[in-house]
């Protein structure tokens, strides 16, 4: 009897042996430290930096790890070590149940290689059991200001020494101020929205060199020039007292959204000399607020301007012109005024107040027929005007006073060519927009140039 149970208890024992010495198969419990390493030291000079996550074998079994591989390959700028072994491809590794092992990640950036992005990414790639896992990496490419979830609650001024790379979001805090100075460049990760809670005084010059950009931080072909790049500039209920001059906000998802009024009696954004251009979604979205708008550019966006549940707005000397591309499909009006919005089948509606004067409103490729679309749907006011425009409409807009329009006359723009992605929204010689426009107190264009008095050029642009 003695016998027969040692005889068992070594069976147990080999059999448990056994169990743990072979390899989990099918579906297995793996989970990673973290699913991003930010690599977020500023380099002043060829910098190195090495971090590290786990890879966590949660099975009571032991785990065949079949790669672990860089995704840039030997020309990554990042380089991994997983547990002593080089890559960039390390294969077959085991790991024993319920444990883990280490993959550092080090990586070597010369900052001032101005062929740089300004984000250098890559991924760290995991195969094991058919199954696939991936560790993204960032690093600081281009010597830069670099801020991640960036919250400004005290008055501050970005100067125009480096240029400022946002990843993760910016808030400008409620009753503070951020002043940008002249010529300073902005690019925005897809994962950075630009918050204001308080206010921006962005005042550019006019010359190229001069001027303030917001756009995407991706500067390598093709996606430099891709739509909806970084989500955009929103302005919320708190803000007040914004002004954009000289300012180019391009590629955004949305380029400016603004919430309800200022609770002043100024407008919640002045914007004067700017191009908002190539938004996938609104180029302008406001509900319910107050802009002055001139001598300003809103092009080729999926909906250019969209003001909505009222508010108060003058748009003055506007060009405002879609034209379907590779990127964007123009399928929405360049302009929609409305008093209300729905929610469900409830309609909420607010005073509106608008003025266009020496706008141009047009776009082409498209199948659109009303490029001005005005409706009134709650008992609030409804008062628009348009006052020496050109409007694209197959029917006048209604609800609106309309005064010396020049209805569907194309405005001949300088050079279009959606196939090369050129646009030059300057008026050609004998353009109907030309001398067409009413005396206003502007005396320059978005180009700075000068206005005559009198008879100014409808749009943006004067014919010099």
């Amino acid at each position: 009897m003695k016998q027969i149970l040692v005889a068992i208890l070594l069976g147990l024992i080999t059999a448990s042996a056994c169990k743990k010495n072979t390899f989990i198969t099918g579906n297995a419990n793996v989970t990673m430290s973290t699913d991003s390493l930010h690599f977020d030291t500023l380099f002043t000079s060829t910098g190195s930096v090495t971090r590290f996550f786990r890879i966590y074998n949660q099975n009571d079994q032991k785990l065949r790890i079949s790669e672990v591989s860089l995704g840039g390959g030997n020309s990554s700028f990042y380089k991994i070590n997983v547990d002593g072994f080089p890559g960039p491809i390390v294969r077959d590794l085991e790991v024993e149940a319920n444990d883990s092992l280490y993959v550092f990640v080090t990586v070597k950036i010369d900052p001032s290689a101005a062929n740089l992005p300004f984000v250098v990414q890559d991924s760290v790639h995991i195969k094991y059991n058919n199954q696939e896992q991936w560790v993204q990496l960032d690093a600081w490419g281009q010597n830069a200001h670099f801020y991640r979830n960036r919250l400004i609650d005290a008055d501050e001024t970005w100067i125009n020494d480096r240029p400022y790379v946002i990843l993760g979001g910016l808030l400008v805090d409620e009753n503070v101020t951020l002043t940008i100075e002249k010529g300073t460049r902005i690019y925005l990760h897809a994962d950075a929205p630009f918050f204001v809670d308080g206010t921006i005084k962005a005042n550019g010059g006019a010359d190229d060199g001069e001027k303030i950009i917001f756009r995407g931080d991706r500067l390598d072909a093709p996606y430099k020039e891709y739509p909806a790049a970084w989500p955009g500039i929103y302005f919320r209920e708190p803000s007040k007292n914004n002004e954009l001059q000289y300012t180019e906000i391009r590629n955004a998802y949305q380029g400016l959204v603004l919430s309800n009024a200022s609770g002043n009696a100024q407008p919640k954004l002045s914007l004067r000399e700017s191009v908002i251009d190539n938004c996938f979604d609104a180029g302008i979205l406001s509900v319910a607020s107050s802009i002055d708008a001139e001598n300003c550019l809103i092009s080729n966006c999926g909906k250019n301007i969209m003001l909505v549940k009222g508010g108060n707005y003058q748009f003055t000397h506007c060009t405002v012109a879609a034209y379907t591309n590779s990127f964007i499909q123009h399928k929405e009006p360049v302009l929609l005024l409305t008093n209300f919005v729905k929610e469900g089948a409830a309609v909420e509606g607010s005073n509106l107040s608008a003025a266009f004067t020496n706008c141009i409103f047009w776009a082409d490729n498209s199948t659109v027929d009303n490029e001005v679309v005005t409706q009134k749907e709650s008992t609030a006011t409804f008062n628009a005007s348009f006052t020496n425009c050109i409007l694209k409409a197959k029917t006048e807009p209604a609800n609106v006073t309309l005064i010396n329009i020049l209805l569907n006359q194309a405005p001949q723009f300088e050079n279009i060519d959606t196939q090369k992605k050129l646009y030059n929204f300057r008026l050609k010689e004998g353009s109907p927009a030309i001398n067409a426009g009413v005396s206003t107190a502007l005396s320059i264009d978005l180009d700075g140039k000068p206005r005559p008095v009198g008879q100014p050029d409808l749009g943006c642009y004067e014919k010099q």
